[in-house]
């Protein structure tokens, strides 16, 4: 009785796992298949025309740079000197300061001025690839990093840090 309650019991989940798979499969295939070709054959049909592109002159471009910032009291911990502005780009926090430092030799070693600093408060270090006078030149600094590093998504949380 026992063995064959596991019998239709390994029979029912060997059913439920190949009955459904393949008629979804094709029928969203179908689908894609058939629009594909709509589209294909509605493409051949239309000449191209040429499009004028309007120059952006930069007296007349809106900012639309995002300069929120964060606010905290910060020391540097790693780097040079004097190199610690009013804004600051921040890449990464970090609880330990060998893996703040670790980053910020990375960024070193790619041509940037980084370096680590430290929230007394919160005991946590924040690695800064840039630092900046002025809350619009760091939004333009954070802007640049992450188009540099498109790949990297910590780099893509980037943000911007006033040390009060």
């Amino acid at each position: 009785m026992k063995k064959l309650f596991v019998i239709a019991i390994a029979a029912c989940v060997a059913f439920s796992f190949t009955s459904c798979k393949s008629s979804k499969d094709s029928a969203y295939k179908t689908a894609y298949d058939e629009a594909r070709q709509a589209e294909l054959a509605e493409g051949n049909g239309q000449q191209s025309e040429a499009v004028e592109i309007a120059p952006v002159s930069s007296a007349n471009a809106k900012s639309d740079v995002d300069t929120t910032y964060r606010t905290e009291k910060v020391v540097l911990s790693s780097g040079a000197e004097g190199s610690l502005k009013a804004f600051s780009v921040v890449c990464g926090s970090y609880s330990r300061k060998e893996g703040a430092d670790n980053i910020r030799q990375s960024l070193v070693d790619e041509g940037y001025n980084a370096i680590v600093v430290q929230n007394p408060s919160t005991g946590l270090y924040r690695v800064v690839c840039a630092s900046c006078d002025t809350k619009e030149e760091a939004a333009l600094a954070r802007d640049k990093f992450k188009a540099e590093h498109p790949r990297n998504n910590d780099y893509q949380k980037a943000w911007l840090l006033y040390n009060k």
